[in-house]
């Protein structure tokens, strides 16, 4: 019996790639976060392509897909972003690939070149893979959507959290402001925003500890 091909979108800080790795393990199936690979996109663009006044070069990324090698490695269950055989998986968790991903995101050229990668991997079926365009664009024939929203003040508490966790100074107020930030680039943009299916299941963890939200997701699997 072919597993289960899971989407799960949704807002910033919202847990999706946390809950989805949970999620895999108890299921016994592989997890994406598609979100780290923009952030590698993004992350190789600050290092390669930038203009003399510290802003990237969108078309100087563009010409340089053919120099980008992407893909996860399991290191102890778990799958670690490469890129050209470099473990970035920190790096692209930095404030300064925060700010400007929604940027790169947006740009459809980037969403093609990896739109092909993230299909191929869930062919086979057996796969969890969080994002903001999953359901509706990445994977439109997945077999469970999900949608997961929370406050503004709470997901600004988590990441902030989350950057504290990982040794990177962070003020709360500006965290909250690049959130909201991304939010408006994520569902205004053309290309592929972030918005629910619309046989999407809808889960607000405003008030849910991480621990009930995975309870909610899995009981939806199980009928």
């Amino acid at each position: 019996m072919k597993k289960p091909v899971i989407a799960i979108d949704g807002f910033s800080s919202t847990g999706k790639s946390s809950i989805s790795k949970i999620i895999a393990e108890k299921l016994g199936i592989v997890h994406l976060d598609t979100g780290a690979l923009y952030r590698g996109i993004t992350w190789f663009a600050l290092q390669n392509c930038l203009n003399e006044d510290g802003t990237i070069n969108i078309e100087q990324l563009f010409s340089s897909f053919s120099l980008i090698e992407l893909e996860f490695k399991n290191d102890t269950g778990e799958l670690v972003l490469f890129m050209n055989h470099i473990n970035i998986s920190k790096e692209i968790r930095s404030n300064e690939v925060s700010n400007n991903v929604s940027l790169i995101a947006k740009q459809k050229e980037v969403r093609d070149f990896l739109l092909q990668s993230q299909r191929n991997l869930a062919e086979k079926g057996g796969i969890i893979m969080d994002g903001r365009d999953i359901g509706t664009v990445v994977l439109p024939n997945a077999d469970f959507k999900f949608f997961l929203t929370a406050s503004i003040d709470e997901r600004t508490k988590r990441r902030y959290q989350e950057l504290l966790g990982l040794g990177i100074e962070a003020d709360e107020n500006q965290v909250k402001e690049n959130l909201i930030e991304r939010d408006r680039i994520d569902s205004e943009r053309e290309i592929a925003p972030l918005k629910k299916a619309d046989d999407a299941i809808v889960i607000d963890n405003t008030m849910l500890t991480k621990k009930e939200t995975i309870e909610s997701i899995l009981s939806h699997l199980k009928k």
